[in-house]
């Protein structure tokens, strides 16, 4: 299987800018494709076919490693097919699981730190001054292909609104484009300017609220990833005196 086999290029375009997260989400898409094939081949007795298959999930999970600076995995090397086997993937598959659920625990805790749970109170005031932010671009003197991009990023970040928890990103991101257009081209700039202010403090708020409840830092280093086994280490053998003892 390549890589398209794996993952579509709309999967590929729509991936997360930050690397811990894009790189998970690379591996679920393959491992649901390779999840797919084995069952078809499985069906079929393709055991050829299926370990070049697994060979090729090993092949492109180490690529996506190494872009994305993922340790362990991109510094491993990838066996030739010839010398690949069933053991090969099993013991692959088990590392990697070790290390997502590492991954995805990391990502969790950083989702939260870079989002916000508002309650249905706040959600409805949002939502009433993003209604009104959308009329004041439907107003205002904005080129068409302008109007048309904010009121494509308001619709997006109403989607987000949608969502439990509200990511400050995509807050950032209308305000700031909001705010980028000059004064003069809406209809009543200190009612823009106040709606985009009110959308910025109840989010604020509620933030402010959630971290104090958390008492989280504002940023903190992720923990290193952990290996699931320390090579090397054996049991200690047993001294000769052991072997006198007669009980």
């Amino acid at each position: 299987m390549n890589i398209f086999e794996f993952v579509t290029q709309d999967e590929l375009d729509e991936l997360p800018e930050d690397p811990n997260q894009a790189f998970t989400t690379f591996v679920r898409h393959a491992q649901r494709r390779l999840g797919a094939k084995t069952k078809e081949l499985d069906n079929n007795d393709g055991w050829e076919e299926l370990n070049e298959a697994r060979h090729g999930f090993m092949n492109v999970v180490v690529a996506a490693a190494k872009r994305y600076q993922i340790e362990p995995f991109s510094s491993l090397e990838v066996p030739r097919l010839d010398d690949f086997g069933a053991k090969d993937h099993r013991q692959f598959k088990a590392d990697l699981d070790h290390y997502m659920t590492q991954l995805l625990l990391d990502n969790s805790i950083r989702g939260k730190r870079d989002s916000v749970l508002i309650e249905t109170k706040g959600r409805d005031r949002i939502r009433s001054h993003v209604h009104e932010l959308r009329k004041c671009v439907d107003s205002s003197g904005l080129p068409e292909v302008k109007k048309t991009a904010l009121l494509k990023r308001i619709t997006e970040f109403e989607a987000e609104l949608e969502k439990r928890r509200l990511n400050l990103l995509a807050v950032a991101r209308v305000t700031f484009e909001l705010m980028a257009v000059p004064g003069g081209v809406w209809s009543s700039a200190d009612i823009t300017y106040k709606l985009i202010t009110n959308v910025l403090q109840t989010v604020g708020e509620a933030k402010a609220i959630e971290d104090e409840a958390r008492r989280l830092p504002p940023t903190e280093a992720p923990v290193a990833l952990s290996a699931p086994r320390r090579e090397g280490i054996r049991a200690a053998p047993a001294s000769d005196l052991d072997d006198e003892i007669p009980f």
